[in-house]
């Protein structure tokens, strides 16, 4: 609930905000792979015939 009201603040009053980068890093990553991991999962079937 603090990362939302300090993201709005942010965009009103335009006060920096301090983003704590590993985190944002490693939630990024964590992000990307279970996209990648759905959607070859998704599309294993098929990867042969596309190749």
């Amino acid at each position: 609930m603090a990362g939302i009201i300090r993201g709005v603040r942010w965009i009103i009053i335009g006060v920096g905000l301090s983003l704590y980068w590993p985190g944002f890093l490693l939630s990024l990553v964590l992000v990307l792979l279970v996209t990648g991991m759905l959607n070859f999962r998704r599309g294993k079937h098929t990867f042969a015939d596309v190749i």
